[in-house]
């Protein structure tokens, strides 16, 4: 038997064993019945084996038929996948990032027309988490977390700090002329338990416990807070349009830092060409912020 094999007589046969009938094998591949079969039949010969039963009424496939189908059938989907990818001469990229929902939508969404502007041939694929990620299993390219950067696995590049400080709505706001007018309002809180203890302390204030509903996403809970369930105390950066448009109000200026924002990619991954252009976008695009 050959090493190699034709092409056509492939086709011919995964065609065929998905149909079972030469004739829709051959109208799905724009060629006629009698080439597909004489296709199948030179592939039977090289393989030396028989890979349909000819019925009457049609085709059943053998059990090396049942072998070869599912390996051809994805090997011509992987191929169909990669050259789709090709347009006007270029080869366009699929980068895969995971982003916690608040940084997602406070401030890599507004800057995604100008990259797609840069770079037109990379395809992000951007998926939201609640900072429980792993790059390996879902095969990410890069994660962008909350936290303070200590994540063994992975090489972590901190983006920016995201000092936590109280916003509400604006009939809240109004209500809140000190601090200790809190004690009054409902504190809406995150899977961190300590940070509304922590703020109260930075406020000068003794701690008092804080009851209002949990959030996993910080984005959730300002989205409570516009709605005016409660007062909210998240990351101030992520929340510069709201503000700008009032429908968050930053009633004192004491903050605190549970965290910073962190680009992270395992370390055993290669660096890709499109990964590489996505890091050094996005540190140009943090330099430009920090000149503002």
């Amino acid at each position: 038997m050959r090493t190699s094999l034709p092409l056509n007589a492939l086709r011919a046969f995964e065609a065929s064993a998905r149909h079972l009938n030469f004739t829709r094998a051959a109208l799905e591949l724009s060629v006629t019945q009698a080439a597909v079969s004489q296709q199948v039949r030179l592939l039977e010969d090289q393989l030396g084996t028989a890979l349909f039963k000819r019925l009457p009424r049609g085709l059943e496939l053998t059990d090396e038929a049942l072998v070869l189908l599912p390996v051809l059938s994805e090997a011509f989907s992987q191929i169909q996948t990669v050259l789709k990818r090709f347009e006007g001469g270029y080869f366009h990229e699929v980068l895969t990032i995971a982003v916690v929902g608040t940084f997602a939508v406070g401030w890599l969404l507004p800057r995604l027309k100008a990259f797609r502007e840069q770079h037109p041939f990379i395809e992000l694929k951007i998926l939201t988490n609640n900072n429980v990620v792993n790059l390996a299993s879902e095969g990410l390219d890069y994660a962008i977390r909350f936290g303070t950067g200590n994540w063994a696995a992975t090489e972590n590049r901190l983006l920016f700090d995201a000092p936590h400080t109280v916003l509400c709505s604006a009939d809240i706001a109004r209500r809140l002329s000190t601090p200790d007018a809190l004690t009054k309002e409902i504190l809406l809180r995150s899977y961190r338990p300590d940070e509304w203890d922590q703020w109260m302390i930075a406020a000068g204030l003794d701690p008092w416990r804080a009851a209002g509903a949990v959030f996993d996403s910080s984005r959730l809970m300002a989205e409570a807070a516009m709605q005016g369930e409660g007062v909210a105390l998240v990351p101030v950066s992520m929340f510069t349009r709201e503000m700008e448009a009032g429908c968050l109000v930053r009633p004192f200026a004491t903050e605190i830092t549970l965290g910073s924002y962190w680009l992270t990619r395992l370390k055993s991954k290669r660096m890709s060409a499109a990964m590489q252009v996505f890091e050094e976008w996005l540190f140009s695009q943090l330099a430009e912020r920090s000149e503002e």
